[in-house]
């Protein structure tokens, strides 16, 4: 099957916070999402970390963005920064 025209998978997007832009071309982006505990019911807050590609360093910190899945460009960094 030819993929050449995108008809692989979706590319999944999600949003985030900056929370650090001190590298060249790439911010750390904290995304927050609520999990129920199995068990116990209760709601709590899980924070996970990913670095995105921000080639023109557009973003500094606190600005809300969306980043998108991407091929992998370095070993921790397999997304990009759509806005």
């Amino acid at each position: 099957m030819d993929k050449s025209n995108n008809e692989g998978k979706a590319k999944k997007h999600i949003e985030g916070k900056v929370t650090s832009d001190k590298m060249e071309k790439t911010v750390v982006v904290a995304v927050n999402t609520m999990k129920t505990h199995p068990k116990y019911l209760k709601r709590y807050l899980v924070t996970r970390k990913y670095k995105a590609h921000d080639p023109e360093n557009r973003f500094h910190v606190g600005d809300k963005v969306k980043i998108q899945e991407t091929r992998p460009m370095s070993k921790g960094k397999k997304w990009e920064v759509i806005y």
